[in-house]
């Protein structure tokens, strides 16, 4: 579900839905550790997968030919191919803004634009009220994009929301914190495919939190899988709609998790991905 679907939003510290495992004490110093609470499973990456969405590591179809055979898996050479290995043609060559765009007219192409927008919806610069309605115009219909817009600002203005994750109320980190919100797609899934429209659905991790000595929002991984009603309009697989639910979930390994110094470190140095299958 969508942050601006909801008026009300859950105390994202009670979300309980990360994955990651703690050393003794507090991750990144500082205050005692909160002990986890079961609460909605809508957590942030719901406010965030928007967030909808997602995307991160795939590679797929050329901008120069939306032909219906170009840059397409027949059924038939998806079923001889590993399960585990990844699948996708050439990538698209072109993007609006910072967003790749010009996705092949293909169920894969419908499945490369789901990730990828999923990517943009889940990312940090959703925080950010100007880089928020590049986004949502650049992934949305037309028809819809100012009604999504309307609600997202209600969402991620929302001030007990913001504090409650840790944000000034202009969504920025405090001073000597990093922010970290990134949707990383594992995986994708064409479920229905017509002519001009397709429904895709998006498995991917969520990281999300603050990075600093002084945080008590230490960065946590979640797991959803959001569905995408697409539809093919400008040239373009555009969103019209969407699903999110939590899950599939692996089962954490014992892991102790990093100091904060070397998450926000890895953050600064290993850039998100900008293209998905």
């Amino acid at each position: 579900m969508n942050p601006g679907d909801e008026p009300s939003y859950p105390d994202y510290g009670d979300t309980g839905h990360t994955r990651t495992r703690l050393p003794e004490g507090d991750p990144y110093g500082g205050a005692p550790r909160r002990t986890p609470r079961r609460s909605s499973p809508r957590s942030l990456v719901t406010v965030v997968g928007v967030v909808v969405l997602l995307i991160a590591a795939i590679a797929f179809a050329n901008r120069t030919d939306h032909s219906s055979t170009n840059g397409s898996t027949t059924k038939g050479s998806e079923s001889q191919t590993s399960p585990t290995a990844p699948t996708g043609t050439h990538p698209v060559q072109t993007k609006t803004g910072t967003i790749p765009s010009g996705f092949a007219h293909t169920e894969q192409g419908a499945q490369s634009a789901a990730a990828n927008y999923a990517v943009a919806l889940g990312s940090a610069e959703m925080f950010d009220i100007t880089t928020r309605h590049e986004i949502i115009d650049t992934v949305y219909a037309r028809d819809v994009a100012t009604t999504r817009q309307t609600a997202m600002d209600s969402a991620y203005s929302n001030a007990k929301f913001l504090s409650n994750i840790g944000l000034a109320k202009d969504g920025t980190a405090p001073k000597g914190q990093t922010f970290v919100s990134r949707a990383i797609p594992v995986g994708t899934k064409a479920t229905a495919y017509g002519t001009d429209t397709a429904t895709v659905e998006v498995w991917y991790t969520s990281l999300f939190g603050l990075s600093g000595n002084a945080s008590t929002n230490p960065v946590t991984e979640s797991w959803f899988t959001t569905t995408y009603q697409l539809t093919w309009v400008d040239n373009d697989w555009k969103i019209t709609d969407f699903q999110q639910k939590d899950g599939p979930v692996p089962v954490g390994r014992d892991q102790t998790a990093s100091t904060s110094e070397d998450m926000t470190k890895a953050v600064e140095e290993y850039g998100g991905f900008t293209y998905a299958r």
